[in-house]
């Protein structure tokens, strides 16, 4: 039996065809009982049967292999549940012969309360707390809840049958085929499943309400909610009904089951799941309440909803083959998923907002800790792992590269090619770049390759050297060490107006090129700017010589750059300078070009950087804090008072999501007005909770502005958000409270607040939101951290949620010694599903220690701080 240990993979002498599940929950012991019988083909003669389980109880004496449709029935001679692998090693006392049979096992689990397999999730109807229990499998789980080869290339057909409790409602992937109920028990028979993959399997249990609605050619679409809660799913289902419609026609091929069923689960470890037929969503990320949701929640909703559709082509239909291509799948949709919400929300320029992915992608991917889009995955325990913004943004970013080298048409005649071939069966990476190729003849393959398979991305730094523009490619670390990489990049660029664009693939380490070919003239003076990846349409950064950067700036104070470009040239500068390959002083005259900024994307990244710039220089140069501090008011505050407290009739949906982040901004920075403003809506809000004077779009920073004065000497503002918290019933503002509680400056209120976070009144997978502690806290969440470790990895430990612990806390500090103590803590407390998450915590923190001493030689820094603060705008 050992040869099947240690394996990534199981043995392929058999494969399954067909699964018939029958499952018995009980949601009072919670347990669960159940009995699978699989068709499988074995392919070569063997006397080891070998599936995956976890945490189950097989019953001995009831495993059995049928051959065909003979009567000759194999009983193992010896069965061995191997924890650490997850697998069932069945073997028999003789050669099972090739051909088809059928394997039969009875076996019970437990529903557990990690979020992952067969678990139960609680809630209330009329005042009573009750359990439902719900499936959540991807990427390795469905092991958990009834034996089976639980690999994405193991696809098979699953007929399904709950035996529930008669009042509650059941559903599967596929429509009832008939209900029998026999006292308080019913028992539920689904229609078989087309062949898919076991990840994409569910069962969910519990009391519902509905909404309904019908696609044009006939798929019945359901979104569910706790009951009470039906009419928040409107939004969501209109959606939905609209993006099925989109991509059938985008895909050439239609949706492939009779139903689609949405439904949001109070506990809830991801954003959402695609199990093929009946999604799984968190209640903040598909129910939308007209009256008390924030423009930015309606947003979630609108692009969760299209990312998880797009996984019925992408992902359920046409499946990865391994693991390793799971960026093909979320990539994929994440990038699908705007072309869906830009088609249905033109007015969201939600391409443009596109660029908070790809900037996501270039921090984490700028790390060395960093990992390739392709990972070889060599055990189930290193998938979880993956699922981070290499996978999802940065796949999502090449994926638009190309489309964006390729043509929009050809993509998508590709793709539904690709979508027809692969129908049903398994892919990987390499077949979508045949497919694109074959259509294109382009080198796909090759031009890609580079961009897969290492990991990293190229800043592209250009000069004018006499009549030539020089351009360099090096790999891009924000350690600002060199890094080995080289890529085939599609450079872009336009020169003083965007009617003439010029393109070519740097393949090379350098390239040079005449000035004329580029801008008609060999004189540079004569042309006001040049802007290379235009739109920021290309996965790298892009460093310009001095000559080139000052008439850049010239270009964004005077708005000539498209909002885009405008976006893209701030942050390759805010990067450049984290890397100390630019100057603060450089950085912040040129966020200073941006003080006229209306555009809505492009003041959302300057207001994340102007955060981590005022960290920074806190640590740095703490000395000039306040200056800093009087600089980015001046710079916000255009645009906060063209904004205001309340919303203007007819204002765009963009308006309304910058409001709240700019509020919440200069509340953070300490803006007395705005924390004066801030406290007497909230006493309204406090007297009546649907007063005008405090929307959604504000509430945020409502309560971080109340927080800000609160101290553990003066509580009345954080009991009162408590008090917000425990009588609402919405998740989306139990979230925003979460998220404000923890930024008082008081660290004793903080750590307060940290223990609230770990209360049984906080549903574990929201606990993260309230890690986003300001400077005062970081030591006060670092020793809650070490305190509650234990407790931590036992409510945690088996999911990636554990992983936003480690690197919240973590990657904040700012100094080498720090670095240090996190490092000899974990080295006797670490686990490893935190190992690469620990990693790039670490190597962050070593990078924010770097930038700070750099900062303290910078001469010029304060005259330029100085100036810059007491300008008048």
């Amino acid at each position: 039996m050992d040869q099947f240990k240690g394996q990534p993979r199981l043995p392929k002498f058999a494969v399954p065809k067909r699964y018939d599940i029958r499952l018995k929950p009980d949601l009072v012991s919670h347990r669960f009982a159940g009995s699978v019988s699989v068709n499988l083909d074995i392919i070569a003669p063997t006397s080891f049967i070998v599936l995956n389980a976890a945490e189950l109880s097989v019953t001995a004496d009831s495993v059995s292999f049928t051959i065909g449709d003979s009567s000759t029935v194999f009983k193992p001679s010896r069965i061995e549940l191997v924890e650490n692998d997850e697998i069932l090693v069945l073997e028999f006392p003789q050669e099972i012969p090739v051909g088809l049979g059928v394997l039969t096992i009875l076996f019970e689990g437990i529903l557990n309360d990690r979020m992952k397999g067969f678990y139960r999730s609680t809630y209330e109807y009329n005042g009573e707390k009750k359990t439902m229990a719900v499936t959540q499998f991807e990427p390795a789980d469905a092991r958990r809840c009834f034996p089976c080869w639980d690999e994405p290339a193991c696809k098979a057909t699953f007929k399904i049958t709950l035996d529930v409790p008669s009042e509650l409602v059941a559903l599967s992937n596929m429509p009832v085929a008939e209900e029998i109920t026999n006292g308080n028990l019913k028992t539920v028979s689904y229609e078989e499943s087309p062949i898919m993959s076991t990840y994409l399997v569910a069962v969910v249990v519990g009391l519902f309400d509905y909404v309904e609605d019908h696609t044009s050619d006939g798929v019945k679409v359901r979104v569910y909610g706790q009951v009470g809660k039906a009419n928040q799913g409107k939004f969501a289902l209109d959606v939905a009904v609209k993006t099925l419609e989109l991509y059938k026609n985008y895909f050439a091929t239609p949706y492939s089951l009779p139903k689609l069923d949405m439904i949001a689960i109070p506990d809830f470890a991801a954003g959402a799941m695609e199990n093929y037929g009946l999604v799984t969503y968190r209640e903040t990320a598909l129910l939308y309440d007209e009256q008390h949701s924030a423009a930015a929640n309606k947003q979630r909703v609108a692009t969760v909803v299209a990312h998880e559709l797009a996984h019925q082509w992408f992902g359920n239909l046409v499946t990865m083959e391994w693991w390793t291509h799971l960026w093909l799948n979320e990539g994929f949709a994440t990038w699908v998923s705007y072309l869906a919400t830009d088609s249905l929300f033109p007015e969201w320029k939600i391409w443009s907002q596109f660029l908070h992915e790809s900037t996501e992608g270039l921090r984490l991917d700028g790390l060395a800790e960093s990992h390739p889009i392709e990972v070889d995955i060599n055990h189930a325990c290193e998938i979880d792992e993956i699922f981070d913004a290499i996978s999802y943004r940065k796949g999502a970013s090449v994926i638009r590269m190309l489309q964006s080298y390729l043509g929009a048409e050809c993509f998508q005649r590709s793709l539904a090619s690709y979508i027809k071939k692969y129908a049903c069966s398994n892919a990987k990476t390499e077949d979508l770049w045949a497919a694109l190729e074959a259509e294109s003849g382009e080198p796909v393959n090759k031009l890609m390759n580079s961009w897969t398979k290492q990991m990293g991305y190229p800043v592209v730094s250009v000069k004018v050297n006499e009549q030539k523009l020089e351009f360099d490619q090096s790999q891009f670390l924000s350690s600002g060490a060199q890094g080995e990489g080289q890529w085939i990049v599609p450079v872009t660029l336009c020169s003083g107006t965007y009617e003439v664009r010029k393109s070519f693939l740097l393949q090379t380490k350098s390239d040079a090129h005449d000035v004329k070919d580029f801008i008609g003239t060999a004189d540079i003076s004569v042309n006001y700017w040049i802007k290379l990846n235009v739109d920021q349409a290309g996965f790298y950064r892009v460093k310009y010589d001095e000559v080139l950067a000052a008439k850049l700036r010239h270009a964004v104070e005077k708005q000539l750059l498209s909002p885009s470009d405008r976006f893209g040239v701030l942050d390759d500068a805010f990067a450049l300078c984290m890397a100390r390959q630019e100057s603060l002083t450089s950085l912040i005259n040129l966020m200073g070009s941006y003080r006229e900024e209306v555009d809505y994307t492009v003041l959302s990244n300057l207001i994340t950087i102007t955060l981590k710039v005022e960290r920074i220089a806190a640590d740095a140069v703490p000395q000039l804090l306040d200056y800093f501090r009087q600089f980015f008011i001046g710079l916000l505050q255009h645009c906060a008072e063209r904004l205001g407290w309340e919303p203007k009739p007819g204002e765009s949906h963009l308006d309304a999501m910058l409001r709240g982040e700019i509020l919440t901004a200069l509340a953070l920075l300490g803006h007395d007005l705005t924390l004066e403003e801030a406290s007497k809506r909230f006493q309204a809000f406090l007297e009546d909770r649907n007063t005008p004077l405090l929307p959604p779009d504000t509430r945020k920073a409502a309560y971080v502005a109340v927080m800000q004065g609160a101290s553990k000497s003066n509580r009345s503002g954080y009991e009162s958000l408590l008090k917000v918290y425990r009588e609402t019933d919405l998740s989306q503002e139990k979230t925003r409270i979460l998220g404000s509680l923890s930024s008082s400056r008081d660290p004793d209120l903080i750590l307060e607040a940290l223990n609230f976070m770990l209360s049984s009144e906080v549903r574990s997978q929201d606990a993260v939101f309230g890690l986003a502690v300001n400077r005062e806290g970081r030591d006060v969440a670092w020793a809650w951290l070490k305190e509650n470790w234990e407790h931590l990895i036992k409510t945690y430990g088996s999911g990636f949620l554990i992983t936003r612990f480690v690197s919240a806390v973590v990657s904040p500090f700012a100094s080498f010694e720090k670095a240090k103590e996190v490092e000899e803590f974990f080295a006797s407390h670490a686990t490893p599903s935190i190992a690469r998450t620990l990693r790039q915590s670490l190597e962050r923190v070593n990078i924010n220690a770097n930038w700070v001493e750099s900062i303290r030689k910078e001469d010029s820094l304060t005259d330029a701080v100085r100036e810059l603060a007491y300008r008048k705008y």
